[in-house]
Protein backbone atom coordinates (compact mmCIF):
# COMPACT_ATOMS: atom_id res chain seq x y z
CA UNK A 1 0.00 0.00 0.00
CA UNK A 2 0.98 3.52 -0.79
CA UNK A 3 -0.10 6.68 0.67
CA UNK A 4 -0.76 9.90 -1.68
CA UNK A 5 -1.41 13.05 -0.54
CA UNK A 6 -3.42 15.17 -2.90
CA UNK A 7 -3.59 19.13 -3.20
CA UNK A 8 -7.37 19.80 -4.18
CA UNK A 9 -8.81 23.42 -5.32
CA UNK A 10 -12.86 23.35 -5.76
CA UNK A 11 -15.61 25.97 -5.73
CA UNK A 12 -17.52 25.02 -3.02
CA UNK A 13 -21.27 26.74 -4.48
CA UNK A 14 -22.59 23.51 -5.87
CA UNK A 15 -21.65 21.22 -3.18
CA UNK A 16 -23.14 20.16 0.47
CA UNK A 17 -19.47 20.85 1.79
CA UNK A 18 -16.42 18.56 1.83
CA UNK A 19 -17.62 16.04 4.45
CA UNK A 20 -19.29 13.01 2.83
CA UNK A 21 -23.34 12.73 3.17
CA UNK A 22 -25.89 10.13 2.31
CA UNK A 23 -27.33 12.57 -0.84
CA UNK A 24 -23.60 12.12 -2.49
CA UNK A 25 -23.92 15.83 -3.15
CA UNK A 26 -20.22 16.37 -1.37
CA UNK A 27 -16.94 17.08 -2.69
CA UNK A 28 -15.60 14.00 -0.63
CA UNK A 29 -18.19 11.96 -2.06
CA UNK A 30 -17.20 13.25 -5.79
CA UNK A 31 -13.62 12.74 -5.51
CA UNK A 32 -14.02 9.21 -4.09
CA UNK A 33 -15.85 8.30 -6.90
CA UNK A 34 -13.20 9.35 -9.07
CA UNK A 35 -10.59 7.68 -7.46
CA UNK A 36 -12.51 4.34 -7.56
CA UNK A 37 -12.77 4.79 -11.43
CA UNK A 38 -9.13 5.68 -11.23
CA UNK A 39 -7.45 3.28 -9.37
CA UNK A 40 -10.41 0.48 -9.81
CA UNK A 41 -10.70 0.09 -6.15
CA UNK A 42 -12.65 1.42 -3.36
CA UNK A 43 -11.11 4.83 -1.49
CA UNK A 44 -11.45 6.47 1.45
CA UNK A 45 -10.24 10.26 1.93
CA UNK A 46 -8.85 12.00 4.94
CA UNK A 47 -8.60 16.04 4.42
CA UNK A 48 -6.75 18.96 6.30
CA UNK A 49 -10.12 20.57 7.19
CA UNK A 50 -14.13 20.09 6.37
CA UNK A 51 -15.45 22.86 4.61
CA UNK A 52 -19.41 23.70 4.81
CA UNK A 53 -21.38 24.17 2.48
CA UNK A 54 -20.67 26.91 -0.37
CA UNK A 55 -17.00 27.50 1.54
CA UNK A 56 -14.17 27.05 -1.40
CA UNK A 57 -11.09 25.61 -1.09
CA UNK A 58 -7.54 26.91 -2.90
CA UNK A 59 -5.09 23.89 -1.44
CA UNK A 60 -7.35 21.21 0.58
CA UNK A 61 -5.23 18.62 1.42
CA UNK A 62 -5.93 14.80 1.38
CA UNK A 63 -4.65 11.81 2.01
CA UNK A 64 -5.63 8.25 0.82
CA UNK A 65 -4.07 4.69 0.94
CA UNK A 66 -3.91 2.46 -1.87
CA UNK A 67 -2.16 -0.33 -3.58
CA UNK A 68 -2.81 1.14 -7.24
CA UNK A 69 0.59 2.10 -9.18
CA UNK A 70 0.15 5.55 -10.95
CA UNK A 71 2.95 8.71 -11.90
CA UNK A 72 2.47 11.41 -9.80
CA UNK A 73 1.29 13.16 -13.28
CA UNK A 74 -0.99 10.53 -13.73
CA UNK A 75 -2.78 11.16 -10.45
CA UNK A 76 -3.22 14.91 -11.39
CA UNK A 77 -4.68 14.23 -14.77
CA UNK A 78 -6.40 10.83 -14.61
CA UNK A 79 -8.18 12.42 -11.84
CA UNK A 80 -8.81 15.58 -13.44
CA UNK A 81 -10.63 13.94 -16.43
CA UNK A 82 -13.07 12.26 -14.16
CA UNK A 83 -13.95 15.37 -11.76
CA UNK A 84 -16.74 17.82 -12.77
CA UNK A 85 -15.39 21.23 -13.33
CA UNK A 86 -15.84 22.66 -10.00
CA UNK A 87 -13.39 20.18 -8.76
CA UNK A 88 -9.33 20.14 -9.81
CA UNK A 89 -6.37 17.95 -8.26
CA UNK A 90 -3.67 20.53 -8.13
CA UNK A 91 -1.04 17.92 -7.09
CA UNK A 92 0.40 14.67 -5.94
CA UNK A 93 2.69 13.34 -3.47
CA UNK A 94 4.16 10.19 -2.26
CA UNK A 95 4.10 11.05 1.50
CA UNK A 96 4.90 8.16 4.40
CA UNK A 97 3.17 6.47 6.23
CA UNK A 98 2.85 8.93 9.69
CA UNK A 99 1.69 11.37 7.13
CA UNK A 100 -1.66 12.30 8.28
CA UNK A 101 -3.73 15.12 6.44
CA UNK A 102 -5.46 16.48 9.92
CA UNK A 103 -3.36 15.43 12.83
CA UNK A 104 0.01 16.27 11.01
CA UNK A 105 -1.25 19.95 10.08
CA UNK A 106 0.75 22.34 12.04
CA UNK A 107 -1.74 25.51 11.28
CA UNK A 108 -4.44 26.31 8.93
CA UNK A 109 -4.79 29.22 6.61
CA UNK A 110 -8.34 30.91 5.55
CA UNK A 111 -8.91 33.90 3.35
CA UNK A 112 -11.94 35.65 3.08
CA UNK A 113 -12.95 38.28 -0.09
CA UNK A 114 -15.62 40.91 0.17
CA UNK A 115 -17.01 43.48 -1.74
CA UNK A 116 -18.43 46.69 -0.37
CA UNK A 117 -21.11 48.22 -2.85
CA UNK A 118 -24.66 49.59 -2.58
CA UNK A 119 -25.21 47.04 -5.42
CA UNK A 120 -24.94 43.47 -5.34
CA UNK A 121 -22.48 41.86 -8.56
CA UNK A 122 -24.41 38.91 -9.94
CA UNK A 123 -20.80 38.03 -11.86
CA UNK A 124 -19.15 37.73 -8.51
CA UNK A 125 -22.40 36.03 -6.95
CA UNK A 126 -21.14 32.26 -4.76
CA UNK A 127 -17.34 33.55 -5.20
CA UNK A 128 -17.29 36.69 -3.42
CA UNK A 129 -19.65 38.21 -0.24
CA UNK A 130 -20.91 41.60 -0.51
CA UNK A 131 -22.65 44.02 1.90
CA UNK A 132 -23.58 47.15 0.96
CA UNK A 133 -23.29 49.35 3.83
CA UNK A 134 -19.71 51.41 4.16
CA UNK A 135 -17.07 49.50 6.08
CA UNK A 136 -14.05 51.16 8.30
CA UNK A 137 -11.01 49.48 7.47
CA UNK A 138 -9.43 50.74 10.51
CA UNK A 139 -12.22 49.73 12.99
CA UNK A 140 -11.78 46.49 11.62
CA UNK A 141 -8.34 45.86 11.93
CA UNK A 142 -8.46 47.37 15.83
CA UNK A 143 -10.87 44.50 16.37
CA UNK A 144 -8.78 41.78 14.69
CA UNK A 145 -5.65 43.07 17.16
CA UNK A 146 -7.56 41.44 19.88
CA UNK A 147 -8.53 37.84 18.62
CA UNK A 148 -4.75 37.02 18.18
CA UNK A 149 -3.72 34.62 20.23
CA UNK A 150 -4.82 31.90 22.65
CA UNK A 151 -8.56 32.25 23.54
CA UNK A 152 -11.34 30.45 24.35
CA UNK A 153 -13.93 30.73 20.95
CA UNK A 154 -17.30 30.09 22.55
CA UNK A 155 -18.84 33.21 21.15
CA UNK A 156 -17.98 32.32 17.79
CA UNK A 157 -18.82 28.49 17.68
CA UNK A 158 -21.44 26.54 16.33
CA UNK A 159 -23.77 25.33 18.43
CA UNK A 160 -23.52 21.60 16.17
CA UNK A 161 -19.58 22.33 16.77
CA UNK A 162 -18.07 18.90 17.70
CA UNK A 163 -14.17 19.98 18.79
CA UNK A 164 -13.40 18.51 22.20
CA UNK A 165 -12.18 22.65 23.21
CA UNK A 166 -12.96 25.65 22.42
CA UNK A 167 -9.64 27.06 22.50
CA UNK A 168 -7.54 28.34 19.51
CA UNK A 169 -4.97 29.73 18.84
CA UNK A 170 -4.76 32.79 16.18
CA UNK A 171 -1.38 33.38 15.42
CA UNK A 172 -2.44 35.99 12.53
CA UNK A 173 -5.06 38.09 11.22
CA UNK A 174 -4.54 40.64 8.45
CA UNK A 175 -7.49 42.92 6.67
CA UNK A 176 -7.00 45.15 3.72
CA UNK A 177 -8.56 46.93 1.15
CA UNK A 178 -8.00 47.45 -2.71
CA UNK A 179 -11.46 49.67 -3.93
CA UNK A 180 -14.44 47.84 -3.26
CA UNK A 181 -12.99 44.81 -1.91
CA UNK A 182 -11.99 43.39 1.43
CA UNK A 183 -9.17 40.72 2.03
CA UNK A 184 -9.54 39.38 5.53
CA UNK A 185 -6.46 36.54 5.91
CA UNK A 186 -6.64 34.38 9.56
CA UNK A 187 -3.71 31.89 10.21
CA UNK A 188 -4.41 29.49 13.47
CA UNK A 189 -3.48 26.45 14.93
CA UNK A 190 -7.09 24.79 13.93
CA UNK A 191 -10.74 26.63 13.54
CA UNK A 192 -13.87 25.60 14.84
CA UNK A 193 -17.16 24.81 13.35
CA UNK A 194 -18.12 28.10 11.40
CA UNK A 195 -15.92 30.10 13.79
CA UNK A 196 -14.67 32.53 10.09
CA UNK A 197 -18.24 33.13 9.20
CA UNK A 198 -18.95 34.37 13.00
CA UNK A 199 -15.77 36.66 13.39
CA UNK A 200 -16.99 38.02 9.79
CA UNK A 201 -19.90 38.71 11.15
CA UNK A 202 -18.45 40.74 13.99
CA UNK A 203 -15.93 41.98 12.35
CA UNK A 204 -18.87 43.44 9.84
CA UNK A 205 -20.86 45.20 12.38
CA UNK A 206 -18.15 46.79 14.40
CA UNK A 207 -16.63 47.95 10.27
CA UNK A 208 -20.25 49.48 10.01
CA UNK A 209 -20.23 51.34 13.34
CA UNK A 210 -22.51 49.31 15.08
CA UNK A 211 -20.58 48.04 18.06
CA UNK A 212 -16.92 49.43 19.22
CA UNK A 213 -13.59 47.59 18.51
CA UNK A 214 -13.23 46.39 22.01
CA UNK A 215 -16.82 44.59 22.06
CA UNK A 216 -14.50 41.72 20.84
CA UNK A 217 -12.78 41.54 24.19
CA UNK A 218 -16.78 41.41 25.98
CA UNK A 219 -17.82 38.65 23.74
CA UNK A 220 -14.56 36.73 24.18
CA UNK A 221 -15.00 37.30 28.16
CA UNK A 222 -18.73 36.23 28.34
CA UNK A 223 -18.29 32.84 25.70
CA UNK A 224 -21.89 33.36 24.90
CA UNK A 225 -22.67 32.66 21.12
CA UNK A 226 -25.94 34.19 21.40
CA UNK A 227 -24.36 37.74 22.23
CA UNK A 228 -22.91 38.25 19.18
CA UNK A 229 -23.50 38.93 15.53
CA UNK A 230 -25.34 36.79 13.21
CA UNK A 231 -23.17 33.82 11.11
CA UNK A 232 -22.25 35.51 7.99
CA UNK A 233 -22.33 34.38 3.98
CA UNK A 234 -20.28 31.44 3.11
CA UNK A 235 -19.37 32.69 -0.39
CA UNK A 236 -16.24 34.56 0.38
CA UNK A 237 -14.80 31.82 2.48
CA UNK A 238 -11.92 30.25 1.04
CA UNK A 239 -9.63 27.56 2.77
CA UNK A 240 -6.43 29.06 1.19
CA UNK A 241 -3.60 26.18 2.98
CA UNK A 242 -2.47 24.19 5.01
CA UNK A 243 1.32 24.03 7.08
CA UNK A 244 2.89 20.78 7.80
CA UNK A 245 6.31 19.71 9.29
CA UNK A 246 9.04 20.38 5.94
CA UNK A 247 9.88 16.48 5.77
CA UNK A 248 6.89 15.94 4.52
CA UNK A 249 7.27 18.17 1.87
CA UNK A 250 3.55 19.09 0.89
CA UNK A 251 3.65 21.76 -1.86
CA UNK A 252 1.74 25.03 -0.95
CA UNK A 253 0.21 27.85 -3.69
CA UNK A 254 -0.04 31.33 -3.17
CA UNK A 255 -3.25 32.20 -2.39
CA UNK A 256 -2.65 35.48 -3.82
CA UNK A 257 -2.05 34.20 -7.15
CA UNK A 258 -5.35 32.46 -7.16
CA UNK A 259 -7.34 35.69 -5.80
CA UNK A 260 -6.13 37.40 -8.21
CA UNK A 261 -7.47 35.16 -11.17
CA UNK A 262 -10.79 34.88 -9.28
CA UNK A 263 -11.06 38.93 -8.75
CA UNK A 264 -8.46 40.57 -11.19
CA UNK A 265 -7.51 42.00 -8.04
CA UNK A 266 -3.39 42.24 -6.43
CA UNK A 267 -3.06 42.64 -2.87
CA UNK A 268 -0.33 42.92 -1.19
CA UNK A 269 1.71 40.07 -0.07
CA UNK A 270 2.64 39.95 3.93
CA UNK A 271 6.02 38.33 4.64
CA UNK A 272 5.11 37.21 8.22
CA UNK A 273 2.70 34.64 6.34
CA UNK A 274 2.87 31.25 5.25
CA UNK A 275 0.53 29.65 2.51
Amino acid sequence: MRRIALGVCYEGTPWLGWQSQAGGNTVQDVLEQALRRFTAQPVSTICAGRTDTGVHALNQVVHLDTAAERSLESWVRGLNALLPNSIAVQWAREVPDDFHARFSAQGRHYVYLLRQHRVRSPLLHGRVAWVFRPLDLALMQEAARHLVGEHDFSAFRSSQCQAASPVRTMSHIHIEQQGDFFLFRFSANAFLHHMIRNLMGMLIYIGQGRQPPDWVLHLLAQRDRRLSAPTFDASGLYLAGVDYPQQFDIPTRNPYDLLYELSGLRFAETVSEKS
